[in-house]
């Protein structure tokens, strides 16, 4: 690990977890380049021990050259903000090239295109590894329904690993690539993540596009990110997610926020905690409920059966006759080839008729009604990600018993139209890691994202496999407003910063706009202002911007007073991701000072002769 590459750079030791904080570090500091980490990606599945985890691998020369490429094309930039960092892929996830088995040999094909949250990710300069294992058709909580075999907990090889995305978690945790796509239909992204402490990220439904992928119950499907922090997988999130259109499923929504006088958890009254019989795991979740009151939230008990008997209609009603839709000629033909128990799930689809249908979506509107009443009290829900976690052989011995337990708190999210976080809450007496998941209605990923952050950090329970690593501190967070993103006069220090913390504005953090923006000194206004005007294909430095937390009520009235030729628009940041910020009409900039080289209007207003005011 400390030999130099063919360009005579020596590499430092990589951590346990490829974490991107940690692996980007290195590569700015010079202390690793992507053909080194590549190699040490190569050391670390061959020295894993579980030929459970992948499915295919991209050919190791392959992976190598496609490794100089990003060498040979540059550092990382605002472009490609996933720059050197290895990944992983569900194999019910297209990637060119690569078989889609779904873990089942007979469903074998070979596409030709990238699903399109692969193509991003790719895009953005990912390094794609291989394709993992799951359980058969992604219909499964416990990673024990593949011919590919079972993979393990990486902390006792006993235990399951979770599932559907088994072979996702376990390539992460075990420190073999950086992040993972995962699927999420029933908790399949959440309940891997708990059992290996990671955290795992699912959007609200149609956020991430799902073409190119091979459907579980398509009206429900997600695609979801399993990373060892917070701040990993919401970024892959971001970098992922957006319209697609030739995905009917995908949808666009304004991010709600948490209220900003704090925020109302539900947590599990007494009666309704289910551990079946794990003491550590309910002494876990009463210790996670603590942490989240201690960061400003207030718990409260709320009635958990409509949740629960929404969660019992994914399998016990018609939805499963969801799964049998796209495989029906499939199972006719093949069904002898199938995994027993994904088959007799999948073809139990055949007691529901259409009325049966009607009469479940009638139930679930019923249900939905029930739940509003609670969501009118609550702003999230606390839950245990799954009860307790088995071993493969108790899994083998009673696979849908055990299974039907392992959802009790996740199924319901995707019926009722929900975004959840999980994140790693502590270790029982026996070593084996709990977890816990922020739940929320729909769009409220970004806020979420924040909060989780902050409760993973406390919990001090490691990454991965490494519990003796530090969670980072997690970045400051939008909980509750609306991000604004402000490039000039707005600024801290500058003459118009008062109208954001007049109305109770908060800064966030500085960062920078993605390189193809140009900046223009905008003549005759008073206090001077500047002009940012997107020029795709330009490259420049990228300038320099600050995001503000506005509250809700708040920014409508901020955006009516903007004057002509500023508005808002949606800007791309050196991340990769997208925040709402001012732009300028490209008319008003006609024969206007440009002041790009500058890289940003308090740069601009430092060096020059001009005033802020």
């Amino acid at each position: 690990m400390s030999e130099p590459d063919a360009a005579g750079t020596a590499m430092r030791a990589l951590p346990a977890m490829l974490d991107m904080a940690s692996l980007q570090r290195l590569y700015r500091e010079g202390g690793a380049t992507p053909p080194q980490v590549v190699e040490e990606v190569l050391r670390r599945i061959d020295a894993g021990g579980d030929d459970a985890v992948w499915i295919s691998r991209v050919a190791a020369d392959s992976l190598r050259a496609a490794a100089r490429e990003l060498m040979a094309s540059g550092g990382p930039d605002a472009q490609r903000p996933l720059w050197g960092v290895p990944f992983a892929v569900k194999d019910n996830i297209d990637c060119a090239g690569l078989d889609t088995t779904a873990a089942c040999p007979a469903f074998r094909y070979t596409p030709a295109l990238d699903a399109p949250v692969v193509a991003r990710l790719r895009a953005a300069g990912a390094l794609l590894v291989g394709k993992t294992n799951l359980d058969q058709f992604a219909t499964g909580l416990n990673g024990t329904r593949s011919p590919y075999g079972a993979p393990r907990s990486v902390f006792d090889s006993r235990y399951i690993s979770g599932g559907s995305s088994s072979g996702s978690a376990v390539a992460v945790a075990a420190g073999q690539v950086s992040f993972a796509l995962g699927t999420d239909t029933a908790g399949s992204g959440r309940v891997p993540a708990a059992f290996n402490n990671l955290v795992g990220v699912k959007p609200s439904r149609g956020l991430l596009p799902v073409r190119g992928m091979v459907p579980a119950c398509r009206s429900l499907d997600c695609v979801s990110v399993l990373a060892a922090t917070v701040a990993d997988a919401d970024r892959v999130r971001r970098i992922a997610e957006g319209p697609d259109g030739q995905d009917p499923y995908s949808r666009r929504g304004t991010q709600r926020f948490l209220p900003a006088n704090g925020f109302r958890f539900g947590v599990l009254a007494p009666a309704d905690r289910e551990f079946f019989g794990d003491a550590a795991a309910a002494r876990l979740y009463e210790q996670a409920a603590v942490r989240l009151q201690a960061l400003g939230g207030t718990a409260v008990e709320f009635d958990f059966a409509p949740f629960r008997e929404t969660a019992a209609l994914l399998y016990n009603g018609p939805w499963v006759a969801e799964r049998l839709e796209p495989l029906r000629e499939f199972v006719r033909d093949h069904a002898g080839e199938m995994d027993p128990a994904v088959r007799s799930i999948i073809e139990g689809a055949a007691r529901f008729d259409a009325a049966d249908a009607f009469g479940g979506l009638h139930r679930l509107q019923v249900l939905r009604a029930r739940v509003a009443r609670e969501w009118s009290r609550l702003d999230l829900l606390l839950l245990p990600t799954a009860p307790t976690q088995y071993t493969v052989e108790q899994m083998l011995r009673q696979p849908l018993l055990l299974n039907s337990r392992l959802g009790i708190y996740t199924n319901f999210v995707n019926l009722l139209d929900c975004c959840a976080v999980a994140v790693p809450a502590g270790f029982g007496e026996g070593g084996l890691p709990f977890g816990v998941t922020l739940v929320a209605p729909a769009f409220t990923d970004d806020a979420l994202a924040g909060l989780a952050a902050r409760l993973h950090h406390t919990a001090a329970c490691g990454l991965g496999i490494d519990r003796g690593a530090p969670v980072p501190e997690p970045e400051a967070a939008a909980l509750s407003g609306t991000v604004l993103a402000v490039v000039g006069a707005h600024l801290s220090g500058m003459p118009l910063n008062h109208e954001l913390t007049a109305c109770g504005g908060r800064l966030l953090r500085t960062c920078r706009t993605a390189p193809d923006y140009r900046f223009y000194v905008l003549p005759d206004t008073v206090p001077p202002k500047p002009g940012l005007v997107r020029d795709p294909g330009y490259r420049g430095p990228g300038i320099e911007l600050e995001l503000w937390a506005l509250p809700a009520d708040a920014f409508g009235a901020f955006v009516a007073r903007i004057p002509a030729p500023l508005g808002i628009g949606k800007l791309r940041l050196e991340d990769g991701s997208e925040a709402s910020g001012f732009l300028c009409e490209k008319y008003a900039v006609a024969g206007a000072e440009e002041i790009t080289h500058w890289g940003g209007w308090r740069s601009f207003i430092a060096r020059s002769d001009r005033k802020p005011s």
